[in-house]
């Protein structure tokens, strides 16, 4: 019975099955003509439409006790109409909520029970046309329960595809929503550790000899490492809140790409920033983090250099390039720990854009994106 709180429409269509039953038990108990011709076939024919009205409920255990009542209602009284009409009801859910195999298997036996029946109820009537007159009775009989099963199959048919496909569309969302949540946590982690061991190894170099330049480089890394630990914070707190986004600091977008050129230059990068047009706020965090990933490339394998980064929109077309005079060696995506450009790659086609980024012929490296605002 917990499937009467399955949801609203259910209830109905249970409730609309029991009116049903109730009213083709009395059209059966008070036809004029007299069908119900003893007490005993009342009774049958009440205790017939109970599996029409539990039928959502109890499909199979319905679907038999209809199989069983149907023939001993007909041995009662000639109403052949009201056991096939049983019959088809109750075949209906059995095909929509039963695998196929077994549906069929009910199918053949409710064929060859109400088809025994008929013949039994007509043997000995006179011919038609030369055909004997349980034939088309048969006939009409089998033809109207297979239509009954055959509906119910395709709408199972149809709620399988539709479940199948809900599952594909959640399992695909797990998927996308693990690829971005690798891209924040690289994005952060590798320009973060970039940065520090850059700043670390200067320390390293300076402190006995310059101990301000030392101490200098240690509050840098002091400062690279608070503002990594608040990102990491803002992403987790991301994936804790179910219901809206968490109290914290802003994600990084435009207005912190300065930020991010003066750390670099800090690491031996310097960067000649240019941001013209208006850009969503809905894509400023991509933005940031290709701009980012590709100045920590710099940083990481062509520091001490300089590079030109750019972000501009014209006529509704976004533009991203960051371009080093660097050594042009990069880990290119489809090699081994090319995470970072595989993760720029990824944030433009999230937006139907284009990404390139290979070593330039006159040396150097660049990364170019692009996608069009709508």
């Amino acid at each position: 019975m917990n499937l009467l709180a399955r949801r609203p429409t259910h209830r109905l269509l249970i409730l609309a099955d029991a009116v049903v039953a109730v009213l083709l038990a009395l059209g059966a108990t008070t036809d004029p003509e007299g069908l119900a011709v003893s007490t005993t076939s009342v009774l049958i024919c009440w205790l017939l439409m109970v599996p029409v009205a539990v039928r959502r409920i109890w499909p199979m255990p319905a679907y038999y006790g209809a199989l069983l009542l149907g023939p001993l209602l007909l041995t009662l009284q000639e109403n052949r109409l009201m056991m096939v009409g049983v019959v088809a009801l109750t075949i209906y859910p059995v095909s929509a909520t039963q695998p196929v195999r077994r549906s069929a298997i009910a199918l053949g036996l409710g064929l060859l029970v109400t088809g025994g029946a008929l013949l039994a109820s007509v043997m000995g009537a006179p011919r038609v046309n030369g055909w004997p007159d349980p034939v088309p009775v048969v006939g009409v009989a089998w033809l109207v329960v297979g239509a009954s099963w055959s509906l119910g199959t395709a709408v199972r048919t149809r709620r399988v595809s539709a479940a199948r496909e809900a599952r594909m569309q959640a399992e695909k969302a797990v998927v996308d929503e693990r690829l971005r949540i690798a891209r924040e946590l690289h994005d952060v982690v590798a320009h973060s550790l970039s940065m520090i061991t850059v700043k670390a190894g200067v320390a390293a170099k300076v402190l006995d000899k310059h101990p301000e330049e030392g101490r200098e480089a240690l509050r840098a890394i002091e400062q690279i490492g608070r503002g990594s630990l608040v990102e990491m914070r803002q992403l987790l707190g991301a994936l804790r809140s179910s219901d809206s986004a968490p109290e914290s600091t802003p994600l990084p977008g435009l207005a912190d790409l300065p930020s991010l050129a003066r750390r670099a230059a800090e690491a031996g990068v310097q960067v000649d920033l240019s941001v013209s047009g208006a850009v969503p706020d809905s894509m400023g965090l991509s933005v940031y983090r290709i701009v980012q990933e590709a100045i920590t490339n710099v940083v990481r394998h062509a520091a001490p250099a300089r590079c030109r980064a750019s972000v501009s929109v014209v006529d509704g077309l976004l533009k991203i390039s960051v371009v080093d005079d660097g050594p042009g060696q990069r880990v290119l995506p489809g090699k081994a720990g090319g995470h970072g450009l595989a993760g720029m790659r990824e944030r433009a086609t999230m937006y139907g854009g284009a990404f390139e980024a290979g070593p330039l012929p006159g040396g150097g490296f660049g990364v170019q994106a692009s996608w069009e605002i709508p």
